[in-house]
């Protein structure tokens, strides 16, 4: 694993395998020209290194020259493409061969070929040392390639990210990061918020409390918050898609986070179905329902304790513990049924320090 920038790469192809492609495209067109004198036109800046290395392997007269042209910026290319060196002056009449390091959507390949409109060469063929097939438009023929590769950003061999990993002989991948997306359980008492703040810290989650989101939209009178307080001044339940839909501007709000702990929400099965799919559409999921479990006198007693500092009223009353009690075990039931499931609800001893019970909430995650 290697890093450039802010990015981590992992290995892709090996040095062994890039010569074997340079080799086998050398080979390929040495038996189209070895009879003439083609000039090779290097696109700059990625294929410096093939071009070097083709050359060596390319034992038949020929001429090189290059040209420059620019798409990409940081991990994505802007979809405007740049003549930044024009082309070699000497090409009318002659069999002119692009090499280029890499194809992928062909915008760049577009751009050679207007380049060449105008100008009487004998023949132009187009040579790719990588050949993103999947994300090709197909509108011109890749002559030659050397590797068909999948739809990766890739570094390395002339390849870079913001202009690092140009001169590394292997070719490495993006190291997608691996999201965590958590909901978690836990009766009153039980210790969620201060476990989802050091489960935040350790992973780089964004911590979603339901009612957190509830008192922000509200307080600052979004036109969700405004929507929701019509409903609660009703004394009606708030429909499931606003809440979602709220839930849905966090995640939007945090493109940054390594994953989600969603805390308070899901409490039905229909709300689990309705978290999935919005979750698919973004492509992630969830990866673990972790439900602390305690003992309700314990509990009943952390929430006493609690009630003299927090003022709440339903922190200071037995009975209100109780009827609170009741009700997370009658909601969590389907919810409990819904994520066992998927494989993906566990059970977590909500007794001991709280570094105890952190490493325990550790363990599960690291094991996902």
């Amino acid at each position: 694993m290697i890093q450039l920038h802010d990015k981590f790469f992992k290995p892709f192809l090996s040095e062994k395998q890039i010569q074997q492609a340079v080799f086998r495209i050398a080979e390929e067109i040495a038996l189209d020209y070895k009879d003439q004198t083609p000039i090779f036109v290097g696109v700059l800046n990625g294929s410096f290194m093939f071009v070097s290395d083709f050359l060596k392997a390319y034992q038949h007269p020929c001429e090189v020259s290059f040209v420059k042209l620019s798409s990409y910026q940081g991990l994505t290319s802007t979809g405007i493409v740049e003549t930044l060196l024009d082309l070699p002056e000497n090409i009318e009449g002659r069999s002119v061969i692009i090499l280029e390091d890499i194809i992928d959507t062909g915008r760049t390949l577009q751009e050679l070929v207007h380049l060449f409109a105008n100008t009487n060469v004998k023949e132009f063929k187009i040579a790719s040392l990588f050949y993103k097939s999947e994300v090709y438009n197909g509108e011109y023929v890749i002559d030659y390639f050397g590797l068909e590769i999948p739809d990766r950003f890739i570094v390395g061999y002339g390849l870079d990210y913001n202009e690092l990993g140009r001169n590394l002989k292997e070719v490495y991948q993006l190291n997608q990061k691996h999201m965590i997306n958590l909901v978690l359980f836990g009766k009153p008492g039980a210790g969620k918020g201060t476990q989802a703040a050091f489960l935040k810290e350790k992973y780089n989650l964004k911590h979603i409390s339901t009612g957190d989101v509830f008192r922000y939209n509200i307080k600052n009178g979004t036109a969700l918050g405004t929507l929701a307080k019509s409903y609660i001044d009703k004394g009606d339940l708030v429909p499931d898609e606003v809440t979602i839909k709220m839930l849905e501007d966090e995640v939007e709000k945090n493109p940054d986070a390594d994953g989600f702990i969603f805390d308070g929400f899901p409490r039905t099965a229909a709300q689990a179905e309705a978290l999935d799919n919005f979750l698919e559409s973004k492509d992630m999921k969830i990866n673990a329902t972790i439900a602390l479990e305690a003992n309700d006198e314990i509990l009943i007693s952390r929430l006493l304790e609690r009630g003299k500092v927090s003022g709440r009223s339903d922190d200071q009353d037995v009975e209100k513990i109780r009827n609170r009690f009741d009700e997370y075990n009658l909601k969590t039931a389907p919810l409990k049924e819904y994520y066992e499931e998927q494989n993906k609800f566990y059970s977590v001893d909500g007794i001991g320090t709280i570094e105890e019970i952190t490493s325990r909430l550790t363990k599960v995650i690291q094991g996902l």
